[in-house]
């Protein structure tokens, strides 16, 4: 079967994006699905929306997008400092301020979810979880807290985005959660754009996180530039925060 290609959290970093659809294409993948947040923290919201618009991406609204697309002074973000809010307020005030008023409205309409048929698998996209755009599932909570979940989806497979670190778990049901890290604005420690790969054969699900080095410089230099706040250059170079 053809495999299904998914990409989250591009966070307005053009140059990674082009590195990654450049291995896409050179890899002959197709079936794209992106788990949104396209806009925040860098400095090509615009450039980025046009490029998933001209390949006729199904794309999530991530909680970003939902901000920016109200023209909102809240992002849905958790901050864990005083300092980290106040770099995110003046990230959205940015975003806000340079995403055009057609692409603000077409962030508006972006959908909360995407149920896809993979193999003998049933695929629920989301940005955040099923429950809430901006909730983090991440890699250790509790496997009762990720069984709850699927209480009421038609899916055997959760892919999500939003917390930017890749993950894949097997749950003791056989039901899988899957994070498809970020394209954009990783934080794993590695700042090489991630996607995700999903192949079917029958009941095998065969999960592949692919890393594409891209321009950093660009990326961060182009934040510099602006008045983005420069520590989300430095975030770029060092693939965390």
């Amino acid at each position: 079967m053809n495999p299904i290609t998914i990409l989250a959290d591009i966070h307005a970093n053009l140059p990674a994006l082009e590195a990654v659809f450049a291995d896409i294409d050179r890899r002959g993948l197709t079936n794209l699905y992106c788990l949104g947040d396209l806009v925040g923290y860098g400095t090509f919201p615009n450039e980025v929306i046009a490029a998933i618009r001209e390949r006729n991406i199904p794309t999530l609204m991530g909680n970003y997008d939902l901000g920016v697309g109200h023209d909102s002074d809240d992002c849905g973000c958790a901050y864990k400092t005083a300092e980290a809010k106040a770099l995110g307020e003046r990230s959205i005030a940015w975003s806000n301020a340079h995403t055009s008023p057609e692409n603000k409205a077409y962030l508006r309409q972006l959908a909360e979810h995407i149920l896809v048929q993979v193999g003998d698998h049933k695929v629920l996209l989301v940005h955040g979880s099923p429950r809430r755009i901006n909730e983090y599932l991440y890699e250790d909570r509790p496997e009762a807290s990720l069984e709850r979940l699927f209480e009421g989806l038609e899916a055997d497979v959760l892919v999500c985005g939003h917390t930017h670190l890749p993950y894949h778990r097997v749950l003791g049901s056989g039901r899988q959660v899957i994070n498809a890290g970020s394209v954009g604005k990783p934080k794993d420690n590695n700042p090489n754009a991630c996607y995700l790969v999903l192949t079917a054969e029958g009941s095998e699900l065969r999960v592949a996180f692919i890393r594409v080095a891209y321009d950093v410089e660009r990326a961060a230099q182009a934040i510099e530039a602006t008045d983005m706040p420069n520590e989300f250059a430095q975030m770029l170079r060092l693939g965390r925060g």
